[in-house]
């Protein structure tokens, strides 16, 4: 009996077949549903032909944004800067991962990850490359999504490579860290970007996507 249960125990800590992993992350993406309101802050770290180190909260309903600065080079700032803008979010698993019809996955290795398994495979693109190109993409074995896309990326005047990582913040999926080194015009550059501070909220105040008044021109006193 004894053995016969850590016979079960042992086949259940095992590593699954590689395709079947690859299926699972297939149905999971199709299945996938991303928040539709977000509240988060990230820091931005950029060094290279601009030296940037700030900190920002965004509230995001859809498309619409409302960005506040909230430090600059490390120093708070007095009165945040607001920006009001629609974009959407490019950093999104909906965006990013790669799906089996655009790349062939070259399964490499199961890597322990407490007690499960992270799965990584190295990814070739079906058709021709674009401007983003995933290189690799590791699959963590609970949920069946990406915890990691390696890529490189190309443009007129820079190219470079990086690494995406991805996280669980409670029911949803979502980028946690950014991580760039490239040229630009010929000169290297990097960049940083660490996520935190989730929230989903079901709705946001109208007054969240208004921008805010100016502030009154001081007045001279006359004598």
């Amino acid at each position: 009996m004894i053995a016969a249960l850590a016979a079960v125990l042992a086949l259940a800590s095992a590593p699954l077949d590689s395709q079947v992993v690859l299926d699972r992350y297939a149905a999971k993406l199709l299945a996938i549903e991303p928040p539709k309101v977000l509240v988060f802050s990230y820091s931005l770290s950029q060094a290279g032909p601009h030296d940037i180190e700030q900190t920002h909260r965004i509230y995001r309903s859809g498309d619409l944004v409302r960005d506040e600065t909230l430090t600059v080079d490390g120093q708070s700032l007095k009165q945040k800067l607001t920006r009001i803008a629609r974009y959407r979010n490019r950093y999104t698993i909906e965006n990013l991962a790669p799906r089996l019809t655009q790349y062939a996955f070259l399964f490499q290795r199961a890597v322990k990850n407490g007690n499960s398994w992270n799965y990584q495979y190295r990814a070739m693109p079906l058709g021709a490359p674009g401007a983003f190109l995933v290189q690799s993409l590791t699959i963590d074995g609970r949920s069946f999504l990406p915890v990691q896309i390696q890529f490189r990326t190309t443009a007129a005047s820079a190219k470079g490579k990086g690494t995406i990582g991805f996280t669980r913040s409670g029911k949803y999926w979502v980028p946690a860290s950014v991580a760039i080194e490239a040229t630009v015009n010929g000169k290297p550059a990097r960049e940083r970007i660490a996520f935190n501070g989730y929230q989903f909220p079901a709705s946001l105040p109208k007054s969240t996507f208004q921008a805010p008044k100016p502030l009154p021109a001081p007045v001279l006193p006359t004598f």
